[in-house]
Formats: C-alpha cells, structure tokens, sequence
C-alpha cells in the first residue's frame, strides 16, 4: 500500500490538538482492529493509522514530519509500522491500547519479553555543524548486555529450569465469576523460566551498568528541537529482553552575526549615510565564511540586499536557502567643523528643496 499523508490517514487537519489526533485513531483503530474486523485489509489499515499515531502523537516526530516529511523521519532511523506484525505494535504502544478500547491488550502467548528503557541524549552543537552537518562521539552512562552470560543472566553452562509457579507461561490466570484475569508471574516476572544458577556479574539480571562510547551523525540542515532516533540503541530489557531506542535532541549555540529563519540567515550590517548614499562593495560574515557584497547607491535604512544560495541546506534536499544582509545606515551624534561645512555645502546644492536625505 502507497503511503499516505499521516494526517489524511487519520482524517484530521494539520493544527489539530493531541487530544484530537488521539480520538482520529481510536475512532479508526475501532473499526480496523483485526479482532473486530475480518475484511483482507483492516491489518494494514490499522498498521497505516498506527504509523500515523505514533508520528503524530509524538511532539519530536511531528515536528519533523511537518518540516521534513517522510524523508526527515527517515533521517532519524524511524522506518515506520509495514513490515511489524500486529502484536509488534501492541509491544510498541505498550498499555495504550487498553486506553483506547476499554480492554487490556491481547494476552501474551508464551513468557513476557521486556523491552528495555528508551534513553535521551542532549547534544550541543555549533552553529556551522547544524547548517553543514557533523559527526560526533558521545559517551552514554546505560545498561548494557553482561558480556560474562551474553545477556541471558544465567552461569555459563547452567540451563534454566520451568518455572514452576507459571509452568512456563510467565503469566497466572485467576478466575473471577465469568472473567479470566492474567497477570505477570511474580516468581519468574514473566519469563517462564527461573535460574538456579544466575550469573555472579550480573546477578542474574543479564545486564550491567556502564559507559558506551557512540557515534552519532547529524544531516546538514538540522536545527534546535529536532532529535534523531536510533533504534536499537538504548537500553538492553532485562533477562536478554530487546534494547530500546536512543533518542539523540540537538541544541545549536547561537551565532554572534548570523539569525537562523529556516533555511534562510539574515544578518545586519551598519553603513555610514555616505556609504549608503553612494553605494559600496562591502564584505560581511557568511556561514561559508567571507562574503563580498555590493550596496548600491541611494540605499535606505532597513533595505535587504540578497545573496543568493549562501543560506541553509534544506534537510528534505533540493539546495540552499539564501543569506539576507540588512542595512542599518548610521548618523553621526556629532561632526568636526569640516564635515558641517562639506554637508552644508552639500545641502545648499540640493535641488530638492525638503533637503538631500529626505
């Protein structure tokens, strides 16, 4: 299936609430939910509004995807919903789904594999980085897989046993009237299985805390607020679980001349009213360095002057915005007895009779 504008696939406009999008997908997770639905493609239409519900419920993604479109999520590592399977999705959302339809999510078929903790990592960057792109080592402080049991938590040559609580279901139903209620074994915490013999590195959890170095590489044309998703990269679940994703927010430091606006940078430069009334070649500070440009004569205050394809990459492709020089023109508080006389001679030559600068 062609995929589609996440807000046409919910039906809703682009400045809608949170509140809203999350009612959009209820109303269309109800009616294409496959326990509910047995047309041929209520799976994907329920995968396609998945998509578009984890995109747009999240401030970061939406914000991109509003800049970027699918190719600045693809730029982040987010690959979307097509090829997971329905119960991936429920592992993805987590409890959601009993939030939006009044039940639990399905019951889990074997013992409960726990996804480990997504993680954050603040990154500042330069200027010229965000605009040209970069890469960057950081160090992150997170649990890791224990080398010594390669995650399973268990002494190397030791096998778990069945746990006998759950029978190796890693859940305990309990009758109550008509219903069945299925919680997490609290022997095994879901994983069917108990370790006589844990390893003694990890405590049997098949995880350690320490430091990791990464390297992380930022598109040219980023800016402050956007994040880039690495998935996979966070944290490893306990008992060999599957890692969760890191989540790399960039700020940009300010620069001391140029004024980011999207793709295009503005900066101001100061003339002296012979300057602006004669015209000059001038050179003022790019983010590609050095740039000469040509003030022509009769300038006013406030008049931009435009060098084209000096600005930002656009992050979608499709080449650089442009560098926009201000012109502030700059009166003199106070002028020697030659100037007064030159600019006086200057006025009284004036064929316009409101005066030369007017």
């Amino acid at each position: 299936m062609n995929r589609r504008d996440y807000y046409d696939v919910l039906g809703v406009a682009r400045d809608v609430s949170e509140k809203d999008i999350k009612r959009a997908y209820r109303k269309l997770a109800m009616e294409y939910h496959p326990d509910r639905n047995p047309s041929p493609d209520a799976e994907e239409r329920f995968k396609e509004a998945s998509e578009a519900y984890e995109v747009l419920s999240d401030t970061n993604k939406r914000h991109i995807y509003d800049r970027a479109g699918f190719d600045g999520l693809r730029s982040t590592g987010f690959s979307g919903f097509s090829g997971m399977g329905v119960e991936d999705i429920f592992a993805s959302f987590g409890d959601i789904f009993g939030d939006l339809f009044g039940f639990g999510s399905r019951p889990r078929r074997g013992p409960a594999v726990h996804r480990g903790n997504d993680l954050r990592y603040d990154l500042t960057i330069a200027f010229e980085e965000a605009v040209f792109g970069c890469e960057k080592e950081i160090t992150i402080d997170q649990m890791v897989a224990c080398e010594k049991c390669g995650g399973s938590g268990a002494q190397v040559g030791s096998k778990p046993s069945v746990c006998q609580t759950c029978q190796g279901r890693g859940q305990i139903v309990h009758g109550q009237g008509l219903f069945l209620i299925s919680a997490v074994c609290p022997e095994c915490q879901g994983q069917g299985t108990t370790q006589s013999s844990p390893c003694d590195s990890c405590r049997g959890e098949g995880r350690k805390r320490a430091r990791r170095k990464a390297t992380v590489r930022i598109p040219e044309g980023f800016d402050t607020g956007m994040s880039l998703r690495y998935g996979g990269e966070g944290e490893p679940g306990p008992f060999g679980g599957p890692a969760g994703d890191l989540y790399v927010t960039v700020q940009v430091r300010p620069h001391k001349s140029l004024q980011r606006e999207g793709t295009e940078l503005v900066t101001e430069l100061t003339l002296s009213m012979t300057q602006a009334a004669l015209g000059k070649e001038v050179v003022v500070q790019g983010v590609d360095g050095e740039e000469k440009v040509a003030i022509p004569a009769g300038t006013q205050p406030g008049d931009i002057v435009t060098i084209k394809r000096k600005g930002v990459p656009n992050l979608r492709g499709g080449g650089r915005g442009d560098l926009h020089v201000v012109c502030r023109v700059e009166i003199p508080k106070s002028l020697s007895a030659r100037q007064r006389e030159l600019l006086t001679e200057l006025e009284a030559l004036s064929t316009n009779k409101h005066g030369l600068f007017s």
